[in-house]
Formats: structure tokens, C-alpha cells, sequence
């Protein structure tokens, strides 16, 4: 027993929602954010929605015409009127009628196979939807990163100033630097400030936007992305299969939809038939029973569904256009995602493989300097600028490298499984 509740105490606090219970914070890997954004997010909520109500279309189309029955009398005397006695003893006629559209045109198959394609292409959207709400999950979720690691490296700048400008106060009682100098830097330290508080700032808008995809508004100041950033590495060129994509299954769907719809408007030209089945009880003089049968066909005197029939032919090659257009944005989103994550690439690697820590060196170097009287405030100030200003591109780089990989991989259609 004891055994049990130790498990279930470990499971619940290896759990990601445990994690601000524990240190006010909830940490999310980008999988448990993408296992939450599965469960809460509200656009895919709608697409599901959307597939649900086309397949009960499927249902409603493959079902045959319901039979109509109806209750008549007749032969009734304005005279005599119904008589007397019981109602059996009325003097009228009581007539009962079935009646039976029978479709022909092969209406009922042509209306469930419309169905069936929309249905198809409700899934793709689906799909589809899936596709772009993940690529707008992964670069929240990259947004976040960034923006923690930003609020980082202004933060400790900051920090620095703040301890470079205590130390100059003393200093410039003793003489050993001047007051101009000691304006400049806290000209420099009031930036810093401020380019903390918007660090801040940014950081709560890209927790918002990450806790609105999954479902934890609540907790959205609470948000941490746990991850880091993946190595950065070569474009694997692939040949890409467009048809495979979401958007385009769903876009082929609709024209097949369309064409069995034009079949169905064709289809209403053939004449569908009602057959009725009656059964007459008369009680005018001797009660006699009797039956009857009836057949029914519309006359196209004025109207041949000229209107449905031209309808269809307009939604078929709209249907086509749109087919056309979603491959061509298809095959330009790739091309231009490729373009873009080559350029990230490239961008990423020349801030990583060499000026990152030479900026780094060259600050620490300053700070030697200064500190040992070989520099001025000025040259300090300026190399302190420079290595903020390549923490923050680089850090820049490795976002903009991390949400143009996740656009080409949506790009492929990778993204919508």
C-alpha cells in the first residue's frame, strides 16, 4: 500500500503542472507544451468540430426518402350531413394513403459520395489546421525562449552597470575619474534599465501568447520553456511531394466533391416516380372496402433545373481554381522556407563560429583594462555595448534559425502528424 502511494506521489510530481506547485514556476519542454496545446487548443477544437458535422452530412446523405402516409374523408353530404350512430355508422368515405418517392439518377449514391469527398477534405483541413497551429505553437514556444534568454543578458548587464557606476561614485571622491565621465556611464545604466524593463515586458506578452495555445492562461506568468537550442546543421534537401500536403489533399477533395455535385444537379433531370398504396372504407350504403394504387411523375413544362445545373458547373471550376492556387502557394512556401532557412543558417553559424566569443574576450579584455587604468570610459563603455549587442543577434540568430526550420518542416506537411 505504501508502495502505491509513493508511485503515484512520484508521478504527480514528475508531472509539468507539479513544477509550479513546487518553485512558482511551470517549466514545459516543447513536447509537453505540444501534449497540452493537443488537449486545449481552441482552433483545433473548431476543425474537429467541422469533420463531426461532416460526417453526420454522410449519414443524412445515403438515407432514402422517408413514406408519407395520410388520413382522408370523403363523400360526406351537405345535406344529410354525417349521419347518425357511431362512427362507424357515418355516411362517409375514410380513406388511408402510403406513398413512396422512388429517386432515380442515381441520386442517392451521388449525394453520398458529395458527403463521403467533403468529408475528405473536412479531414484535411483538420489536418491542415493541425499543420499551422503546431508551426504557430513552435515559434511561440521559440518566442519564449528567446525572450527569457534576452531578459538574461540585460539583466546582467544591468547588473553591471549598476556595480560599475557604485564603484565610480567612490572613485570620483578620491579623483580618479571625472564627473563627465561618471555622467556617461549612468546615461549608460538608465539604459540598461530600461532595456531590462522591456525585456521584462516582452517576456509577459511571449508567455501570454504561448499560454493561449495550450489552454493555461491563468498560469501564463508561470510559463518557463525548458528546452534549449538545437544545434544548428545543414539543409537536408529532399524531394517534396505536394500532393501529400494537407491543404492540397483538402483542396482535391473539394473538386472531387464538385464534380459528384455537378453529377447530382445533371441527376435531377431524371424524373424521380411516387408510388401510393391506398385503402378506401365506405359507409355511404353497404360498407365495402377497396384499394387503390397511383403513380406520380413532375411535368417540366416551364423549369428543367437550368439554374442547379449551371450552379454546379460554376462551383466545379471554382473547385479547380482553388486547387491550383493552393498547389502554386504550396510549391512558393517551400521554396521561400528553404530560402529562408539557409539565410538563418548562415546568419546563426557566423555569429556562433567566431564573433560571439571574440566580443566576449574583447569585453573581458576592456574590463581588464579599465580596471587597470589602460583604458578609457568611453572605449569600456563602447566594447560593453558591443558584446550585449552580439549576445542579444545571436540569440536572435538562433531563434530566427529555430522557427525557419519549423516552417520548412511545415512547408513539407511534416508538422501535420
Amino acid at each position: 500500500m505504501c508502495v502505491r502511494w509513493l508511485l503515484l506521489l512520484v508521478s504527480i510530481a514528475a508531472s509539468p503542472a507539479y513544477a509550479a506547485a513546487l518553485d512558482g514556476e511551470l517549466r514545459l519542454s516543447l513536447p509537453a507544451a505540444e501534449r497540452l496545446w493537443q488537449e486545449h487548443n481552441r482552433e483545433l477544437k473548431l476543425a474537429k468540430t467541422a469533420v463531426l458535422g461532416a460526417e453526420a452530412d454522410v449519414l443524412s446523405a445515403g438515407q432514402a426518402p422517408n413514406p408519407q402516409v395520410s388520413l382522408n374523408v370523403a363523400s360526406i353530404s351537405p345535406q344529410e350531413g354525417f349521419g347518425n350512430g357511431g362512427v362507424r355508422d357515418k355516411r362517409m368515405d375514410s380513406i388511408v394513403r402510403f406513398d413512396q418517392l422512388i429517386e432515380r439518377g442515381n441520386k442517392r449514391e451521388l449525394r453520398g459520395q458529395v458527403a463521403e469527398a467533403r468529408l475528405k477534405a473536412s479531414r484535411g483541413d483538420l489536418d491542415d489546421a493541425q499543420r499551422q497551429q503546431r508551426l504557430t505553437l513552435w515559434a511561440a514556444y521559440y518566442d519564449l525562449m528567446l525572450a527569457q534568454e534576452k531578459k538574461q543578458v540585460v539583466a546582467d548587464a544591468a547588473l553591471l552597470y549598476g556595480k560599475s557606476l557604485s564603484a565610480s561614485e567612490i572613485r570620483l571622491k578620491v579623483g580618479d575619474i571625472s564627473g563627465t565621465d561618471l555622467a556617461r556611464l549612468r546615461i549608460d545604466k538608465l539604459r540598461a534599465d530600461n532595456d531590462a524593463r522591456q525585456a521584462v515586458a516582452d517576456l509577459e506578452k511571449a508567455q501570454v501568447s504561448l499560454a493561449y495555445l495550450i489552454g493555461k492562461e491563468i498560469d501564463a506568468r508561470l510559463l518557463i520553456a525548458a528546452d534549449s537550442w538545437h544545434a544548428s546543421g545543414a539543409v537536408v534537401e529532399k524531394r517534396i511531394d505536394l500532393s501529400l500536403r494537407p491543404d492540397v489533399r483538402a483542396a482535391r477533395a473539394r473538386v472531387d466533391a464538385a464534380e459528384r455535385a455537378r453529377e447530382l444537379a445533371r441527376s435531377l433531370k431524371q424524373r424521380d416516380v411516387t408510388v401510393g398504396v391506398q385503402l378506401e372504407h365506405n359507409l355511404q350504403n353497404n360498407p365495402t372496402n377497396s384499394f387503390g394504387v397511383g403513380v406520380s411523375v413532375p411535368l417540366f413544362v416551364r423549369y428543367e433545373y437550368q439554374g442547379e445545373i449551371a450552379r454546379a458547373e460554376a462551383d466545379l471550376q471554382a473547385a479547380r481554381e482553388s486547387l491550383e492556387q493552393t498547389e502554386a502557394q504550396a510549391r512558393g512556401s517551400v521554396d521561400q522556407a528553404r530560402a529562408d532557412l539557409l539565410a538563418s543558417l548562415e546568419r546563426r553559424e557566423r555569429l556562433e563560429s567566431g564573433l560571439l566569443a571574440d566580443a566576449g574576450r574583447v569585453a573581458k579584455a576592456a574590463e581588464f583594462a579599465y580596471a587597470k587604468g589602460a583604458m578609457s570610459l568611453i572605449d569600456l563603455l563602447d566594447a560593453r555595448r558591443t558584446w550585449r549587442q552580439v549576445q542579444l543577434e545571436t540569440a536572435q540568430a538562433r531563434a530566427d534559425h529555430a522557427k525557419a526550420l519549423a516552417t520548412w518542416r511545415a512547408a513539407n506537411g511534416e508538422l501535420s502528424e
